[in-house]
């Protein structure tokens, strides 16, 4: 039943990623405002879900400071792929930076279809809320996968076509989840992990890119929703 969830969530992720592009395609004065939600959700997620939860896990077998160094771990790892491979978008435009960014945007999809699954295998909150931190940032990736391609001189055909890469992207990392089944310990050790990697993900992905598009106080009280919402969620899961 769990596999069948964790499936059906990944599909919703794809359903998420391709609305996104689509959004990007359609409506780009709203994507500022859009990226900072996304922005706030996924640091929400780190601070009041997966760092609270590797701690109360680990009670007894880590302690917090060995699960604090995997959260900075994760953090800067994130960075240095980031750094390696993403940020090929920059100035101007070809299409093999347009490649490059998408492929990214890609590889860090798996990661959140695979971080959604192992969530589930810790406990169905945690999975909840980590996938609700997935959707809203799917739906980023899908924007911008589409601005990636089309800023470096693809075509809107081209851009869909990668955006379809994106989407499925998740659904892959979910069912390489229900193959790959880690131990209890390892699950706490991969909740802080991702932790770190979700703050990269928020902090100095999404939140810089929706402040130098948008540097106005809307903006940052979008991501103060965004947070909010998530807090929500944990407190409803919870």
């Amino acid at each position: 039943m769990t596999a069948l969830l964790i499936l059906g969530l990944s599909l919703c992720a794809f359903a998420a990623t391709m609305t996104g592009g689509l959004f990007a395609l359609r409506l780009k004065g709203a994507l500022p405002l859009v990226m900072a939600f996304s922005a706030g959700a996924v640091i929400g997620v780190a601070l009041f879900d997966l760092a609270p939860e590797a701690l109360e896990a680990g009670k007894g077998i880590y302690d917090a400071r060995t699960l604090l160094l995997l959260t900075a771990a994760g953090f800067f790892l994130y960075a240095l792929l980031d750094q390696t491979i993403a940020h090929h978008s920059c100035g101007h435009a070809h299409p093999v930076r347009g490649i490059l960014g998408a492929a990214s945007f890609s590889a860090h999809s798996v990661l959140d279809g695979f971080a959604m699954g192992v969530s589930f295998q810790v406990s169905h909150a945690i999975g909840v809320v980590v996938a609700a931190a997935v959707l809203t940032h799917d739906f980023a990736d899908g924007l911008n996968t589409v601005n990636v391609v089309t800023h470096n001189g693809g075509t809107r055909a081209f851009a869909l076509r990668w955006l379809t890469i994106d989407a499925a992207a998740p659904v892959l990392g979910a069912a390489l989840s229900l193959v790959i089944t880690p131990s209890a310990n390892m699950l706490t050790l991969l909740l802080a992990l991702f932790c770190g990697v979700f703050l990269n993900i928020g902090a100095s992905e999404l939140l810089p890119e929706s402040h130098r598009a948008r540097p106005r106080i809307t903006t940052a009280l979008m991501t103060i929703a965004g947070a909010a919402f998530l807090y929500g969620v944990t407190t409803l899961v919870r």
